[in-house]
This record gives C-alpha cells, sequence and structure tokens, in this order.
C-alpha cells in the first residue's frame, strides 16, 4: 500500500529528528522548545502513520531502530528544505516591523552595543531587538540569528561578511593593585607580579610565549575564561589582565601597562545569511551596527 504523504508534516519529523539527535525527551523538548508530554504524543503520531516503530524505550532514554536510523538522511534533508524555505520566506518581507537577533560576545554586549541598540530604539521604533551575549559561535543558517558580530571571519557559503577594523587590545591593573603591588617595568618583571589568566583556553599562555614570556597556566593565580567576569577580576584588583584597550581607557580607575611587546588585536565582522541581508529591518540595523561599530576599530 503507498503511503499518503499528506499524513506527515514537519512538526512530527522535527520531533523525531530532536528525540534521534538529544536520545531523550527532556532534552529534545529545550532543543526545539516544547515539552517532554507534547513530544511523546509527536513520536507516537509519527510511528502510527508510518506504520513501524522508530524508537526503542529504554530507561535511559529512546535508542534509533533500524528504520529509525535509515530515517535520518532523508528527515536531515527535509530540515534543510525547510530551512531554506523559510530563510526565503523571511528574505521577502517588505515592512520595517518585526523582529532582529543580534548576537556577539559578552564584551561587546556589555560596552558597546546597548547605546546602539537605545539608538536604534528612537530611528527605527517598528524594530524590535533580541540580543544574545554570548562567546559561543551562533549559527546564521539556522537563524539562531539575523546578524552577528564576529570576532574572526566567517566561512560558511551561504554567510555575507563585512570587515570593520581592529579592536585593539593591551594591558591594564586597577589602580587599587598599583597601589598595593606596583606596576611591572618590563617582561623580566613581570614574574613579580599577579596575573588574571584564562581557564581552560590557552589563549593568554599561547600569546604570551609568543611574546617571549615564558608561562604556563598554573601561573595565574586567578583564572577565568568568561570575558565579562575575567575584566571585572582584573578592575577588582585581583591582578594585571588584558582588556579591549577602549573599554579599559574610558574607566578611570585603570591603569595601561606597557611593556614593549605587540599584543595582538582583535578584528571585527559584521555577518548575515545572504538571505537576510537585503531585508528592510536587517538592513536597517546592519547599517547601524556598522556605522557605531566603524566609529571604535582601527
Amino acid at each position: 500500500m503507498d503511503f499518503d504523504i499528506g499524513k506527515l508534516d514537519w512538526s512530527l519529523v522535527q520531533a523525531y529528528l530532536a528525540v534521534a539527535e538529544t536520545g531523550s525527551l527532556s532534552a529534545a523538548a529545550r532543543q526545539i522548545g516544547s515539552s517532554q508530554p507534547t513530544l511523546g504524543r509527536q513520536i507516537k503520531a509519527i510511528e502510527e502513520r508510518l506504520g513501524f516503530a522508530l524508537f526503542r524505550r529504554h530507561p535511559r532514554g529512546f535508542e534509533l531502530t533500524e528504520a529509525g536510523e535509515a530515517l535520518l538522511t532523508p528527515a536531515r534533508a527535509m530540515r534543510e528544505a525547510m530551512r531554506e524555505i523559510a530563510m526565503f520566506a523571511a528574505g521577502q518581507e517588505g515592512d520595517l516591523q518585526g523582529t532582529v537577533r543580534i548576537t556577539a560576545s559578552e564584551m561587546v554586549c556589555h560596552h558597546v552595543l546597548p547605546p546602539v541598540i537605545a539608538r536604534m530604539r528612537i530611528e527605527l521604533p517598528e524594530v524590535a531587538v533580541e540580543l544574545v551575549p554570548t562567546d559561543v559561535t551562533e549559527n546564521l543558517l539556522y537563524r539562531e540569528a539575523d546578524i552577528a558580530v564576529r570576532m574572526y571571519r566567517p566561512e560558511q557559503l551561504e554567510v555575507v561578511a563585512r570587515y570593520l577594523g581592529e579592536i585593539k587590545l593591551g594591558l591594564f591593573a586597577s589602580k587599587a593593585y598599583a597601589d598595593h603591588r606596583g606596576l611591572p617595568d618590563g617582561t623580566g618583571d613581570l614574574a613579580g607580579h599577579d596575573i588574571v589568566g584564562y581557564d581552560r583556553s590557552e589563549l593568554i599562555v599561547r600569546g604570551m610565549r609568543q611574546a617571549g614570556v615564558d608561562v604556563s597556566r598554573e601561573d595565574f593565580p586567578v583564572r577565568c575564561d568568561d570575558q565579562t567576569v575575567y575584566w571585572e577580576l582584573v578592575r577588582a584588583g585581583c591582578g594585571i589582565g588584558f582588556g579591549q584597550s577602549m573599554v579599559a581607557r574610558a574607566d578611570p580607575e585603570m591603569l595601561e601597562i606597557d611593556l614593549g611587546f605587540p599584543i595582538p588585536s582583535l578584528p571585527v565582522w559584521l555577518a548575515a545569511h545572504e538571505g537576510l541581508r537585503h531585508t528592510p529591518r536587517v538592513r536597517k540595523v546592519w547599517d547601524m551596527l556598522a556605522e557605531a561599530l566603524g566609529r571604535i576599530v582601527v
């Protein structure tokens, strides 16, 4: 008997994919913003409509059957097709009213974007703005964000990117730290000072070694990977630390330290999916972000 494709809607396939890729109803519900009971009903419905079991239920969660495994590839192709349809439809919207979702690093969201968004509220009152502060890459291809401020060049083929310039980094200490410990006058003097380092990230260790300063993670008595918290630790006097020069120089409690070795800068890129780039509200927000960020980069 031929299968009636009309019995299978996208929501059921989406539920199947979420459970297949996470292995449990609870994790799948969090992934797609649903509830466990709803997902349970959807899994039961898709199995009934297909006429075979997709999962084996066990105490630890859901395991795919052979048929369930075989369905993964066409289901993922269906998800990609639905994404392209949604992206095309979004790109055809002709008015300003709607939402634009922006993602950027925590430091940029905290120190740079609030006044820019305040200006948007005045000049673009029809546009609602969602701001996602994260140092984890949001996927523009799946509309986890409409516009991204990146510190690297995006490589996806369907993403349009514009280079805006560089954000300078520097070495800084708070006045409170300087009053207590003084400041180093050369790289050789760093050994006598506390440096706030990263925890799991090796960026600072590698950068200092490249500058000729032999350090390891254990040389940092205070460590944190969260950029915003890291900077607050430096401001509080926990040690000398690296930060964005524009942020530090605007803080009267911070002192800049020049030890004579170069500190790499951060490239700033603006990125959006090419299907959304010319949607009126996305274009307007893009232009305002480009203008505002262009004033702070070199």
